[in-house]
């Protein structure tokens, strides 16, 4: 008798390209050395079920019924607005971010909170054992007995389990640990992900399970595995901050029960993450309004404005090549706007190192905070501060043209909020303001007007 040969492909680990022969550099994602090689399986045998209350049937979009999600209150209200109002019931949430950065410390917390108000949560950890969470417990006073416990690696286990209590809300920490022997690839691997990623699923949405997956990054920053692991979620959010600052910011990428791109501001300390409600206060706390080269800039995330300080520092080059460094602003457009002041406002820059910050640990790449870059390198070039109840934002062009940004409304009223009383803005957004008052309100046409305007 014959004996069956194994079928094996060749797999990119970055982003799932499949190859027949081992490849140096994925033609997909250009990473190198990312192919490894695993066994093929049967696709014949895979089998995906999920219960139904009835068989599928055709409906016109208009005889369909409206009905309005079902949702669990994490406990913590930024959570809840980046969630866009809690967790859905039956949902299936990615939560990806660098290695302690956060996320066991928030899931730990919310599911503290669920399980007091709505029942049993399971809290699945592939990396730690039991005693460990329970160390972390201690320290962030999580003490509901409501709150179940396994480290578990095996999906079919990890099943059984969620079959024998049927929590509300389950816990996956992390997807990369978890493997199904019926598959002959390692742990982490695309193939790994992918199918045990799919059969979470379908649980979640078959039994109206909500699933919480920690997901570990890459080095570029992206969740690791295939990219199809995002698809398949209804919600990703990611957790950045800066590990020397104590803020983090917990961004929502993908919503399909709510808005895009809202974040939540917490405060790592000692005891667990604390919710910064007000982060335009926190972000300018320790603000000089006496020395040159800052800015208060009014920025968007979401639905969200909050305000954040822009500094600049201007310095003589001694080494032949001036320097252009920028941390927390869009690095792409950062040598655009230099080149913008030494052509159309007249600076001569070409033997001066320039360097741009935004305070706080934070970053604000969206296209309004052009004017405030601007704004701080002339105020550190000219040794002259700024007016410290002044706020400014507006795209810049090649020209020196600052045009219309969006949310200008909510910028200013979060601005006013905090006792600002001067707004720099384009000229073209001050012409379609819905506020009353606009005594306060500035409006210019481009970069040459700010000189007289801020100073």
């Amino acid at each position: 008798m014959e004996k069956i040969k194994n079928k094996f492909k060749y797999i990119c680990q970055n982003c799932g390209y499949e190859s027949a022969k081992w490849l140096g550099k994925c033609p997909e994602c250009n990473n190198w050395n990312s192919f490894v090689e695993e066994q093929v399986i049967n696709e014949k045998t895979k089998r995906y079920s999920f219960k139904t209350s009835r068989e599928s049937q055709l409906l016109s979009i208009l005889d369909v019924e409206s009905k309005k999600e079902e949702r669990y209150s994490t406990g913590i209200n930024e959570l809840n607005k980046v969630l866009g109002g809690g967790v859905v019931v039956g949902s299936l949430v990615l939560i990806g971010g660098e290695p302690g950065i956060g996320k066991s410390t928030l899931v730990l917390q919310m599911s503290n909170e669920i399980s007091k108000k709505y029942g049993l949560v399971l809290y699945v950890s592939g990396e730690e054992s039991v005693s460990q969470i329970k160390m972390r417990a201690n320290r962030l006073k999580v003490l509901s007995k409501d709150l179940y416990l396994v480290s578990e690696t095996n999906i079919k286990i990890i099943e059984k389990h969620i079959e024998d209590i049927k929590p509300k809300v389950v816990i996956i920490d992390s997807i990369q640990t978890v493997f199904n022997d019926d598959i002959p690839s390692a742990p982490g691997s695309v193939s790994q992900v992918r199918e045990n990623a799919t059969k979470l699923m379908y649980l979640s949405k078959g039994e109206g399970i909500s699933i919480f997956l920690i997901g570990h990054v890459t080095k570029e920053g992206s969740i690791a595995g295939p990219r199809v692991l995002e698809h398949l979620v209804d919600t990703v959010l990611y957790f950045e901050g800066d590990k020397n600052h104590n803020f983090r910011i917990l961004r929502s990428y993908k919503n399909r029960f709510g808005p895009t791109n809202e974040i939540a501001v917490f405060e790592m300390q000692e005891n667990g993450l604390r919710e910064v409600t007000n982060p335009s206060e926190i972000f300018l706390s320790e603000r000089s309004v006496d020395s040159s080269g800052s800015v208060v800039v009014p920025a968007m995330e979401g639905t969200r404005p909050f305000l954040v300080e822009i500094q600049a520092l201007v310095s003589p080059a001694y080494f032949g090549m001036p320097q252009r460094r920028c941390n927390g602003v869009d690095y792409n457009r950062f040598p655009l706007l230099v080149a913008v002041l030494e052509k159309r406002v007249g600076f001569n820059l070409a033997n001066l190192d320039i360097f741009v910050n935004v305070a706080g640990g934070i970053t604000v790449e969206e296209p309004a905070a052009d004017l405030g870059v601007i704004v701080a390198i002339i105020s550190n070039i000219k040794d002259f501060p700024t007016d410290p109840k002044a706020v400014c934002f507006g795209e810049v062009g090649l020209s020196g043209e600052v045009r219309a940004v969006s949310h200008v409304d909510e910028r200013i009223k979060e601005a006013t909020r905090l006792g600002f009383n001067k707004c720099i803005i384009p000229e073209s957004n001050k012409k379609n303001l819905s506020l009353k008052d606009n005594s306060s309100i500035i409006g210019i046409k481009n970069v040459r007007e700010v000189l007289k305007m801020i100073f």
